[in-house]
């Protein structure tokens, strides 16, 4: 009878521990959503969603404009946290702090004097559910998470096709997992 008892209790315990660090990207955004030293981006799915129906309606035969819009439309979600006003090294440590390691497997590092960039993932299922990028330096902090359902081509076709915040610097690294080019 005990065995029955701690088994879904177990379970439990594993599924509120796997939401906790799910959430400790966004307690790091809610942390500093009043601070004025910051600025904020959140882009809702429904957004997403409706730029790429936009995309793919308007394309007429163009393949390509099709194509992006329903990449576009993969995305659920993009949240910005940045600042030009702090010492960004001091945040990139604390972000990186909160992160669970076994979550998000790195993608690109770039260290430098006094600087610091860091991009990331999170699979789930042979596809990538998250993009992040993490970077820091004297007076700079910027933090990107991007949600969805990616596969590698799809995050490099975003790279190259479109202007999302941070994916440029994502097209100037990495091509593919751990960081193959």
């Amino acid at each position: 009878m005990k065995k029955f008892i701690l088994i879904p209790l177990l379970l439990f315990a594993f599924i509120i521990k796997a939401q906790a660090q799910d959430d400790a990207i966004q307690r790091f955004f809610s942390k500093y959503m009043d601070d004025d030293r910051f600025s904020r981006v959140y882009i809702s799915p429904k957004m997403m969603q409706m730029a790429g129906g936009f995309l793919k309606s308007n394309a007429g035969t163009d393949k390509d404009s099709k194509d992006l819009g329903a990449l576009i439309q993969k995305v659920k979600g993009i949240r910005i946290l940045s600042s030009d006003e702090v010492n960004g090294l001091t945040f990139y440590k604390e972000a990186m702090g909160t992160l669970s390691k076994n979550k998000y497997e790195d993608l690109m590092i770039v260290e430098d004097k006094g600087s610091s960039l860091k991009f990331m993932v999170r699979e789930e299922g042979g596809l990538v559910k998250e993009l992040m990028m993490i970077s820091g330096e004297e007076g700079d902090f910027t933090l990107l998470s991007m949600l969805g359902n990616f596969t590698y081509e799809d995050l490099n076709l975003l790279a190259e096709k479109t202007n999302i915040p941070g994916m440029d610097m994502y097209g100037k690294g990495s091509k593919g997992p751990k960081g193959v080019k």
